[in-house]
C-alpha cells in the first residue's frame, strides 16, 4: 500500500473513531424532555405517518411547547420542505446519519419511524419509540420473504425496542407482527390499531384539493382541471440495499396507460422512496414524476383511480372508495420471488397483465363514477371493511392521545399474543460447518417448539456457507443476526480490547462504564425482550459469552464441545490461536449456571481440569443429537454425482442457470466400483487434534499387507497440504486419498466398508453417531469421551498408537468389527430429558446481568 494509501486509511479510522466517541458522548448526555424526532424512509422527506402525526402535533396548542426535529438524508433535495419551516422555531432539520442526527436520536424524549433507525440505534432508558410502519403489506413481509430471517435483522431489532406499534388493521397486527415478524410471545410494548394517521390526509376538501393540485404545477408537473391517475408500482428488490429500478420500464408503462385513457386524463407516476432517486435523474419523467415532498396521501386524496401492482399504496385508497387497477406485466415471477399474502383473483379491482386492459377497465370504471359492480364491487367492499376499518379522519388525534397523553380508556390498544412456554435463546457460534453446527441444528430440529419459544443469536454473514447453515435452521426458531457494532467511545473498547487480552475477565462487572457498554449492547441487539434461559451453545468466545451475561435474569448455560483445557494448547500452523480466547471464557464460567459437556465422560473431564473455575455441581452433560433422516437420504446418493466433485475447466459454456460439467474424481469412480477393494473413511477437519497423520502411517502399515485396502479422508482443513505430504511420503497416492469438504460426506462414508477415527482428542464427535446411522463398523482411538459417544459398546476402541490403530483395521478386516448400531428413538428422547434438566428453572434464580 502506498503512503498515500496507508494515510488515507488512517484518515478514515480517524473520522470513524471521532463519530463514534461523539455518539457514546451523545449517549451520555440527558434525555431533552419534549423533543420530538421525526423519521421517513431513511430521511426521504417529510413523509407517511410522520409527517401527518408531526402537523398534528404542530398545530395543536396543547403541544406548543414540543420541539420537532425531522431527518432529512438531503436538505438541499428536499429545500421547499426546510423553507415551509424556516421561520418556526420549534422546528429545526438534521441530516441523516450526521453527529447532529446521532446526537438527536440519542437525546430526543419521542422517536418517530415509519421504517427503521440504523444499526447504531439503541434505546435509552427515557425515550418512547413509536414506528408506525409504512402499509399494511400485500407483498409477504419479515420471515415470510425469501431470506426473511437475514434480511428482517433490522427491522426486528427496531420492533422489539419500540414502545409502541402501529397498525392499520387487524391484518397488520397478526399477520405481519405478530407472526411475519415473529412478535408473538416476545414483544413487551403496545400495539397501537387505530387505523393510519396518514389516511386522515386523503380527505381533502375543496381548497385542499386546489392546493395539492397547485403544488403539482409548481413542481413542473401541470394537470389542470383533468382526471388524475395515479400509477404507483411498487419497488421489485429484494433488500433495501440493493435497489432494483428500471426507468424505461416505467416510462413505457405510464406512456401506454396515457395513450389508452386520453387527453381528458392525466396519469402521473408515483415511485417507491427506494426508486425515487433513479426515476428523478430520467428527464422523460420530469412532467409526471409526482415530487417526493409531496405526501403520498394527498396525492391520493385527489387521485381520481390508482393503478399499482404489489404496493401497500392501494389498501390506503380503498378509504377513498374510488377504483383501483392492478397492472401485474411479472405477476409469475414476482410471486416467485417475493410472494404476496392474498392471491390476484380476491384483489379488489381488475387485475391485467397489460397497460392497455388496465387503461380500458379503469375507462369503464370512471364512466361509472368509480362505482365497481358485481363480483368486483363486492370484493372492494369487503376490503374495505376489513383493511381500513377506522379511517374516520380522526386517526391521528387517536394515535396523538395514546403516545403524547398516555391515553387508552376506549382505544384500541392491546398487548402482542403471548403463551405460556419458555422463552430460550441460544447463541450458535460462527455458523460454519462443522460440529458444533451441525450439533445445534440438530437440537432446534428436534426439540419441542409448542412447549419452548426458541430465539437464535448469531453473527450477520453474507458468506456463502454461514448462509446455507443459517438457512437450516428450523423455521420456528426465531434469529437475531446482528447486525453493527457495539456503540461507545474508542477509549472503552481499546480498554475492553486490553482486559481481553490480559484475560480481566472482572472490567465487564467492576467497572461501570465498561458494564454500560454490554448493558447496551445488549439492548441494541434485544430491544426490551426477555428470556428464561439464555445459552451459549458455542462456548468458544469470550466476547459473546460476556455478552450473554449481559442480558437481564435468566438461567444460563454454556457448553462445553471438547477437552476444553486440551484445546488451549491446540496449535495451528504454529500458533495457538485459542492461548488467550479460551482462559478468558474459563474466567466467565463462575458465572453460568450450568456448564454443559456434551459427553458424561467429558463432563467428568472438565470437571477435574475446570475445577478452578466453577463449583462442581454446575458441571453436566447434554449429548449431541443427528439429524438421522438427512443422514440416510443423503447417504443413498451416488458417490459419482456429488455436486461437490470440481466443475470441468474445459466444459463448453452452458446457458444460464443449467448445471456445470462436473469432473468425477478418480477416487470417487474407484469406490463406486470397488471390485474386491475395501474402503477406510474418516470425516472431520484437517487440523492438528484430529491427528490424520497417525491414521496416514496406521493405514500404510495394512496397505503392505492388505494391497485391496484404500483410504478416504474427507474434510478440508490448514493441515491439507502437510497430509498430502505425508502421502507421498509413504507411497500411498495411488490408495489413500485427500478428498476435500464435502455438504454431502454420507455418500462417501456408505459407499465406503469402514469408518476410522485418530482423534487425539474429541467432545462428543457427531461423525460417529453419523457412522451408526450409516451402519459402518467404526474404529476408533481412545479418547476420554468415545466411550460414551454411542449409547452402546459397538466401536472398537484402540490405543492412541500408530500401531494400535493399524492393529484395530486389521480386525476389521479379519471380520472382527461388526456394524455399529445406534436406537435413534430412545437415545433423541434421553437427550432431549438432559436438556430439559439444564433448561429446567432453578431452585433461586441468581439475579445477573443487567
Amino acid at each position: 500500500m502506498t503512503i498515500l494509501g496507508r494515510a488515507r486509511r488512517y484518515g478514515r479510522r480517524a473520522v470513524k473513531a471521532f463519530e463514534a466517541s461523539s455518539h457514546a458522548a451523545s449517549r451520555k448526555k440527558p434525555i431533552r424532555s419534549g423533543t420530538v424526532l421525526y423519521e421517513s424512509f431513511a430521511g426521504n422527506g417529510m413523509l407517511c405517518n410522520p409527517e401527518a402525526i408531526f402537523r398534528r402535533l404542530l398545530n395543536d396548542p396543547a403541544f406548543a411547547e414540543l420541539e420537532h426535529i425531522w431527518v432529512l438524508s438531503d436538505p438541499k433535495q428536499y429545500r421547499s420542505s426546510v423553507l415551509e419551516f424556516a421561520h418556526v422555531p420549534n422546528v429545526r432539520f438534521v441530516t441523516y446519519r450526521s453527529r447532529e442526527y446521532f446526537a438527536a436520536l440519542a437525546t430526543s424524549q419521542y422517536l418517530i419511524n415509519n421504517a427503521t433507525f440504523p444499526p447504531a440505534f439503541s434505546k435509552r432508558p427515557g425515550q418512547t419509540y413509536l414506528n408506525t410502519w409504512h402499509g399494511t403489506p400485500l407483498k409477504r413481509m419479515g420471515y415470510d420473504m425469501p431470506n426473511g430471517p437475514a434480511d428482517s435483522a433490522n427491522t426486528l431489532r427496531n420492533f422489539v425496542a419500540a414502545d409502541f406499534l402501529l397498525a392499520a388493521n387487524d391484518f397488520m397486527t397478526t399477520t405481519m407482527y405478530e407472526s411475519a415478524y415473529r412478535l408473538a410471545g416476545i414483544y413487551r410494548g403496545r400495539i397501537i390499531q387505530e387505523g393510519y394517521p396518514r389516511i386522515d390526509r386523503q380527505l381533502l376538501d375543496a381548497s385542499g384539493a386546489a392546493a395539492a393540485r397547485r403544488r403539482l404545477a409548481d413542481a413542473g408537473v401541470p394537470v389542470g382541471d383533468r382526471t388524475i391517475v395515479l400509477y404507483a408500482p411498487t419497488w421489485k428488490g429484494t433488500s433495501f440495499s440493493r435497489p432494483e429500478d428500471d426507468v424505461e420500464t416505467l416510462v413505457e408503462a405510464t406512456a401506454e396507460l396515457q395513450r389508452e385513457l386520453g387527453d381528458d386524463h392525466v396519469v402521473l407516476l408515483k415511485t417507491h422512496q427506494v426508486v425515487h432517486g433513479f426515476a428523478s435523474s430520467d428527464p422523460q419523467l420530469k412532467r409526471i414524476l409526482v415530487p417526493n415532498e409531496i405526501p403520498t396521501n394527498v396525492m391520493l386524496g385527489i387521485a381520481d383511480a390508482l393503478v399499482t401492482d404489489y404496493s401497500s399504496i392501494f389498501f390506503d385508497y380503498l378509504a377513498t372508495g374510488r377504483p383501483i387497477a392492478f397492472y401485474t406485466p411479472d405477476m409469475a415471477d414476482y410471486s416467485d420471488v417475493r410472494g404476496v399474502y392474498f392471491p390476484p383473483r380476491d384483489w379488489p379491482g381488475p387485475v391485467c397483465t397489460s397497460a392497455t386492459d388496465a387503461a380500458a377497465r379503469l375507462r369503464e370504471l370512471l364512466a361509472s363514477d368509480g362505482t365497481a359492480s358485481g363480483e368486483i364491487g363486492e370484493r372492494y367492499r369487503q376490503w374495505q371493511q376489513r383493511f381500513t376499518p377506522y379511517e374516520d379522519g380522526s386517526v391521528t388525534d387517536r394515535v396523538i392521545d395514546i403516545v403524547f397523553r398516555g391515553g387508552t380508556e376506549g382505544l384500541r390498544v392491546r398487548d402482542a399474543a403471548q403463551d405460556d412456554r419458555k422463552k430460550i435463546l441460544l447463541y450458535l457460534g460462527g455458523m460454519r460447518s462443522n460440529g458444533i453446527t451441525a450439533s445445534a441444528l440438530n437440537l432446534l430440529r428436534n426439540v419441542d417448539h409448542d412447549r419452548y419459544d426458541v430465539s437464535v443469536l448469531l453473527a450477520a454473514s453474507a458468506r456463502a456457507q454461514q448462509r446455507a447453515n443459517q438457512d437450516k435452521i428450523h423455521p420456528a426458531v426465531r434469529q437475531f443476526p446482528r447486525v453493527g457494532g457495539m456503540n461507545g467511545a474508542k477509549l472503552e473498547h481499546l480498554k475492553r480490547r486490553v482486559a481481553g487480552r490480559r484475560g480481566d475477565v472482572e472490567l465487564h462487572r467492576t467497572d461501570p462504564a465498561q458494564r454500560a457498554l454490554w448493558d447496551e449492547e445488549w439492548a441494541r441487539c434485544f430491544g426490551d425482550v426477555r428470556f428464561d434461559d439464555v445459552i451459549d451453545f458455542s462456548g468458544y468466545s469470550p466476547f459473546w459469552a460476556t455478552l450473554l451475561l449481559h442480558s437481564p435474569p435468566a438461567t444460563r448455560s454454556i457448553w462445553l464441545h471438547n477437552d476444553m483445557a486440551a484445546e488451549v494448547h491446540r496449535e495451528v500452523n504454529g500458533k495457538k490461536s485459542m492461548r488467550r480466547s479460551l482462559p478468558a471464557v474459563f474466567g466467565l464460567y463462575r458465572d453460568f449456571d450450568h456448564l454443559v459437556s456434551v459427553s458424561p465422560r467429558l463432563n467428568e473431564l472438565n470437571r477435574r481440569q475446570l475445577a478452578g473455575y466453577a463449583p462442581e455441581e454446575r458441571f453436566t452433560a447434554v449429548r449431541n443429537l443427528i439429524d438421522a433422516d438427512r443422514v440416510r437420504v443423503e447417504a443413498r446418493a451416488d458417490v459419482r454425482e456429488l455436486p461437490d466433485h470440481p466443475v470441468d475447466p474445459d466444459a463448453p459454456l452452458l446457458e444460464e442457470g443449467a448445471e456445470p460439467v462436473r469432473i468425477v474424481p478418480d477416487w470417487a469412480k474407484q469406490v463406486a466400483d470397488k471390485q474386491g477393494t475395501r474402503w477406510f473413511v474418516s470425516v472431520g477437519r484437517l487440523s492438528p487434534e484430529k491427528n490424520q497423520e497417525r491414521l496416514l502411517r496406521a493405514f500404510a502399515q495394512v496397505h503392505r499387507e492388505h494391497p485391496d485396502s484404500r483410504l478416504l479422508i474427507v474434510g478440508q482443513g490448514p493441515l491439507r497440504g502437510r497430509l498430502q505430504e505425508v502421502i507421498e511420503e509413504l507411497g500411498i497416492g495411488a490408495v489413500a486419498f485427500l478428498t476435500g469438504s464435502y455438504h454431502n460426506p454420507f455418500a462417501i462414508m456408505a459407499a465406503a466398508d469402514c469408518f476410522v477415527l485418530s482423534s487425539n482428542y474429541e467432545g462428543q464427535p457427531m461423525v460417529l453417531l453419523e457412522a451408526a446411522v450409516v451402519g459402518l463398523p467404526i474404529v476408533s482411538v481412545d479418547f476420554t469421551s468415545v466411550h460414551d459417544a454411542l449409547p452402546n459398546d459397538s466401536i472398537h476402541i484402540v490405543a492412541q498408537t500408530d500401531e494400535a490403530l493399524a492393529e484395530g483395521m486389521r480386525a476389521y478386516l479379519r471380520g472382527e468389527v461388526p456394524a455399529s448400531t445406534i436406537d435413534l428413538q430412545t437415545y433423541t428422547r434421553d437427550v432431549l430429558d438432559e436438556f430439559e434438566v439444564v433448561i429446567k428453572p432453578l431452585p433461586t434464580r441468581r439475579q445477573q446481568g443487567s
